[in-house]
């Protein structure tokens, strides 16, 4: 049985989501018999229970966008990741293992697992069921190590920069290499304690502070400061 038994729909604050006795998990609420829903967002009914999940700082998936996934659970022939969406990003066997491949449970495992980090393309979407990862590419794939961290990815374009000049500011002060996803989930890898420390506080002055003129002055002044 898939996770979730029917396709999410946009729903607001007040509309009826079903009058089946489900449990209720997050932004619903019960009236008589009827569940509805307490947000703006996507309800989403699985085969016992209910929940709206809020759009509101949700990444929503795009065809070609650069996203970092993290495996959640392997189903049939598909790993499912997190992508920070209102959606689980869905990449199957045959995009690793290759076209007319029957690859067992225990070979998706040795491939990628529960907890791993992708770096993945959103191949397909199109906002009625799980969008399509691709790992087909250069430098997509697992990522083995690195930091996970996560900002609104409104953000995003604000923590790459015109050109990209404050991300390679902050990789440059710091000897980190900074892997970014569109859907505002990064990872930090760092052999230097230090430097690691201060590019993930750059990142949060920039997730924390995006709307300020003169952040680029503040990220570079902590920079090169001596503490963090």
């Amino acid at each position: 049985m898939r996770k979730s038994e029917s396709k999410k729909r946009h729903v607001l604050p007040g509309d009826v989501i079903t009058t089946a006795p489900l449990r209720l998990h997050g932004n619903v609420a019960l009236e008589g018999k009827r569940i509805l829903s307490t947000a703006i967002g996507l309800s989403d009914v699985s085969y016992d229970s209910v929940r709206v999940i809020p759009l509101s700082g949700i990444y929503l998936p795009k065809v070609d966008d650069l996203v970092i996934g993290l495996i959640k659970y392997i189903h049939g022939n598909s790993w499912f990741a997190d992508i920070n969406s209102c959606y689980e990003g869905m990449l199957l066997a045959k995009d690793v293992f290759g076209r007319g491949s029957n690859a067992t449970l225990d070979e998706m495992k040795a491939s990628l697992d529960k907890s791993d980090l992708i770096l993945a393309r959103i191949a397909n979407s199109d906002r009625t069921r799980e969008p399509l990862l691709s790992i087909s590419g250069q430098n997509l794939g697992k990522i083995d190590s690195g930091e996970l961290v996560k900002i609104s990815p409104t953000k995003i374009p604000r923590l790459i920069g015109k050109h990209g000049s404050m991300i390679q500011t902050i990789e440059a002060s710091t000897n980190a290499t900074i892997t970014i996803g569109q859907n505002g989930l990064i990872v930090v890898s760092s052999d230097e304690t230090n430097g690691l420390l201060k590019a993930l506080t750059a990142i949060r002055m920039v997730d924390e502070q995006a709307h300020l003129v003169d952040l680029t002055d503040k990220v570079k002044k902590m920079l090169e400061s001596d503490g963090v």
